[in-house]
């Protein structure tokens, strides 16, 4: 008998690894997770995130973002504030899956009077980046949703405010700022971008607004127009929300800058400016780091790593506010989820929503392959929507499989290292598999933005596709 050649067990043992037989490429792919540099930390100091900075560049003006953990000081007791993120997170989801049902099933010929965008489900305290910008020449600090249209601030004088860093905005004292009047279609336009009309009563010709949340925070106060500055770049006659009744948590924010796509949000009005492109590279809260929100679409200022691969919008004229994408597939570890949904359905790209959902089905193939190449750690209890945990506290660093969703047209994003697991407890003594299974297959799968950490996410509503590359966030 003739001995096996080199060349014949080189060629058998790479059959073995990648598992020719089915079809699936079975050489995992494998990340290493410092444990200690991502823990968050119990104390912090404020680093002065309400003076944050912009400049232009390449016609494109670049604000920097933060994460308002690093701007509240000391943290308190940190694990109380995981777990309630959590919980926030989740009433945020059921209250926008019931709002996209109520829009979808409704019978009404009027598209405008059936939209109701995500505005009316926020849960405010899961919308976590900020900036700055200038409005009547004032600074003010306001929190980046894309689920939001209607862009607002805290106004004096003010019926009831809440507790905000920056000075609150005086109409009066601004010779730039002028009401909306109910006649103008801005005035119109409010059903549309939030939901709930104009309201406009005998005694004043004033638009006032109505933006109800959630969890039962709200802003009320009257439309108006004033000079809105990023850096250098001056925006005349933008359209806001002047609050004058606002409630929530806010975090000490200004207000909310409304990233959506009816007329009145920030990226229609800047369209002639900006071209209707944004993107965003968010940081990781644990560093301390600063991420940045770009207006305008010129490439040669992002800072990726990995090329921009793009796919398509999907549209709908009920939900157009919202960022539809059609997600392909999902790998873990190089390795292949199979389900019968992939290609069929839509998947929301959202800033506020903290943890991705997914269907059952496709979450639990995704579940039991991560647990199979994820094997040999303690378990921890399960914690709300999180039910795959471990205790990591005697480690320092872990290797971890890559998590990627796939897209229609080939495109691709690959969750950070920071963006896999989610630390309930502090010492690593908790920490989860930071994805979620949705409650019914019928429900709309969202991308959280945990898991869009450390990633340049571009939308460009002119050509109705979004792009995802890898980057290491930074303003710098």
């Amino acid at each position: 008998m003739v001995d096996p050649t080199p060349a014949f067990l080189f060629v058998l043992f790479s059959l073995l690894l990648l598992g020719l037989g089915n079809g699936v490429v079975c050489l995992e792919e494998k990340m290493v997770l410092s444990l200690h540099k991502i823990q968050p930390k119990l104390q912090r100091t404020v680093t002065g995130c309400f003076s944050q900075k912009s400049r232009r560049k390449m016609d494109a003006t670049i604000l920097e973002m933060k994460h308002r953990d690093d701007c509240s000081g000391s943290t308190g007791d940190w694990n109380e504030k995981l777990q309630k993120r959590l919980t926030m997170d989740d009433q945020r989801v059921k209250s926008l899956q019931s709002r996209i049902r109520r829009t979808v099933s409704s019978n009404t010929q009027d598209d405008s009077s059936a939209q109701i965008p995500v505005t009316s489900g926020i849960e405010l305290e899961t919308l976590n980046y900020i900036v700055t910008v200038e409005l009547g020449a004032r600074k003010m600090t306001v929190i980046v949703d894309t689920g939001s249209d209607l862009t607002w601030i805290q106004c004096q004088p003010c019926d009831s405010c809440y507790n905000q860093h920056d000075p609150v905005f005086k109409p009066s004292a601004s010779p730039s700022y002028q009401p909306i009047f109910c006649n103008a279609s801005a005035c119109q336009s409010l059903q549309f971008a939030t939901g709930n009309s104009g309201v406009c009563g005998s005694s004043s010709p004033t638009c006032n607004y109505v933006v109800n949340y959630g969890d039962g925070s709200y802003t009320h106060g009257e439309l108006g127009h004033e000079n809105l500055s990023f850096g250098t770049v001056l925006v005349k006659d933008f359209i806001f929300g002047c609050g004058r009744n606002n409630k929530g948590l806010f975090g000490g924010a200004s207000g909310l800058m409304g990233l959506g796509r009816s007329d009145l949000s920030l990226i229609s009005q800047t369209y002639g400016i900006f071209g209707g492109v944004f993107s965003y590279c968010l940081p990781s809260s644990e560093r301390k780091g600063s991420g940045s929100l770009i207006l305008g679409g010129n490439p040669s200022v992002y800072r990726n790593s990995s090329p921009v691969s793009y796919t398509k919008m999907i549209e709908n004229p009920q939900l157009y506010n919202f960022y539809f994408i059609n997600l392909t597939g999902i790998s873990i570890g190089g390795v292949a989820l199979h389900d019968q949904s992939f290609g069929r359905g839509r998947i929301l790209v959202d800033s506020g929503t903290v943890i991705t959902r997914l269907p059952p089905t496709i979450y639990k193939s995704l579940k039991t392959e991560f647990l199979k190449q994820f094997s040999g750690f303690p378990p921890a209890p399960a914690f709300s929507i999180l039910d795959t945990c471990f205790n990591l506290s005697t480690y320092e660093e872990v290797d971890i499989p890559t998590i990627k969703l796939h897209f229609e047209g080939d495109a691709e994003l690959t969750v950070d290292v920071t963006g896999v697991f989610y630390f309930v407890k502090s010492d690593a003594s908790q920490v989860c598999l930071a994805l979620a299974s949705l409650e019914y297959e019928e429900e709309v799968a969202i991308i959280g933005n945990y898991q869009q950490k450390d990633i340049r996410v571009i939308y460009d509503t002119k050509q109705t596709k979004v792009g995802f590359a890898s980057e290491s966030c930074s303003f710098k």
